[in-house]
């Protein structure tokens, strides 16, 4: 295996590909009692239209079909339950899909080989039935239903859709009942044949564990898998503007919520790599919004804000910066919001403050495992590898790199939701 310092974290990782094209990550921590397992393929919910392996012409797959996969590999032919086989030990075990990944997790203290080989064994045996498919869309129904009640999840949900104008990102991860409707045994077994191989997926092991004897049972479990992914996603032709500026609905809250999308498109931005501009982005979005801001200690002291949440929504084409509040005021926090991101004023002395904060951070995750699987993680779906030297990208960045990436961005693009109390009914 390859030995990869990851630089200023006191940490290092191997990595080997084997000649199907799985990568393997190990990142050991013999000071600790645990491992973490994350078995994950590149195949999320914004997947829906590709031409399959030995296919010419693009198959469009109903909306949630990556969510619904994950819930049917949890159904063995052999009837055994994952999770109870998991329980028997004490391990942990769960599953996510987001929009562009999905992964399948264990963790524990004991039986790490047995559990290292049953997980990769259990994703690997689909076994799909019209039955069980059947069976699934009543439980996945209910699911949707549940959280589409959720006043965050509506606010969000219509926020994407007034962001984005094609994009399966305008669509909830597990799809709409209407869609998971349509999925029958042969849409899963065609996704997971051109996303669920070799060359698409990664092996992701941190934790105290003996490397050798998790290389041996990787190669017995794994050596004999092809690399059967020859499919080409169909790229979306997303327009740069917003969908809609501006928005309002009513929903079942006491206090108003609002949420804003400032959609970037990746070409206006200049010759830079993914990992610069989403530190330059971020670093952005931190300095304007972050729980230090001149902003956050303006809306507080004025209160306007009960609670507020950031993140970057990233696809292939476009980087969106997207806040979620509630307040009592809504078309006050919404004016304050417009005015940060107008003015945009960038304080040199943050920015190195700033950094110096992250680099802190990176050295204090770093002492943790289940930070670290969260970072490798992201940096393997993200860019496709592990970074070794993200605390000196983090040094090195200056205000000048920041200011040219501010200068080429629209920030008048973009979608503001407004989500009202219902009125009282008499």
């Amino acid at each position: 295996m390859k030995k990869i310092d990851l630089k200023g974290l006191d940490l290092c990782c191997y990595t080997e590909t084997l000649s199907n094209g799985l990568d393997i990550i190990f990142v050991p921590f013999l000071d600790k009692a645990n491992y973490f397992i994350s078995y994950a393929t590149r195949f999320g919910s914004e997947v829906t239209t590709f031409i399959p392996d030995g296919e010419k012409k693009p198959r469009k797959v109903p909306d949630g079909i990556a969510h619904f996969l994950e819930h049917k590999m949890f159904e063995q032919e052999s009837g055994e339950d994952p999770f109870a086989y998991f329980s028997k030990s004490g391990t942990g075990a769960n599953a996510s899909t987001t929009y562009n990944s999905t992964q399948y997790i264990c963790y524990g203290t004991k039986n790490f080989l047995d559990n290292l080989r049953y997980l990769i064994q259990y994703v690997n045996a689909p076994y799909y039935t019209d039955s069980n498919v059947e069976k699934e869309k009543g439980i996945i129904a209910e699911e949707l239903k549940m959280y589409a009640d959720l006043p965050d999840v509506q606010l969000e949900s219509r926020l994407r859709k007034n962001i984005y104008h094609i994009h399966p990102r305008r669509v909830d991860i597990g799809g709409t009942v209407e869609e998971i409707n349509k999925i029958t045994k042969e849409d899963l077994y065609l996704c997971y044949n051109n996303f669920y191989s070799p060359n698409n997926m990664f092996l992701l092991v941190v934790g105290n564990f003996n490397m050798d004897e998790a290389m041996r049972v990787i190669h017995e479990e794994l050596d004999h898998r092809e690399n059967l992914v020859k499919s080409e996603i169909v790229p979306i032709k997303e327009k740069k503007s917003v969908c809609k500026k501006e928005d309002s609905f009513e929903g079942n809250i006491q206090v108003p919520k609002i949420g804003v999308g400032l959609k970037i498109a990746i070409s206006d931005l200049g010759e830079y790599d993914d990992l610069e501009l989403d530190l330059y982005l971020t670093m952005l979005t931190t300095m304007l919004f972050g729980s230090s801001s001149s902003f956050r200690e303006r809306v507080r002291s004025d209160k306007l804000l009960n609670n507020f949440y950031t993140d970057w929504d990233n696809t292939e084409r476009y980087k969106t910066f997207i806040i979620l509040a509630s307040t009592n005021q809504p078309g006050q926090l919404i004016k304050e919001i417009k005015k940060e991101i107008s003015n945009h004023d960038l304080d040199e002395d943050m920015f190195q403050r700033m950094k110096k904060v992250w680099i802190a951070n990176e050295v204090k995750m770093a002492d943790y495992i289940d930070s670290t699987v969260n970072n490798i993680y992201d940096d393997m779906i993200r860019y496709h590898k592990v970074i070794p030297n993200k605390v000196d990208i983090i040094r090195n960045m200056n205000m000048e790199v920041l200011q040219e990436i501010v200068s080429s961005i629209d920030f008048d693009n973009l979608s503001v939701v407004t989500m009202l109390p219902q009125e009282e009914i008499l």
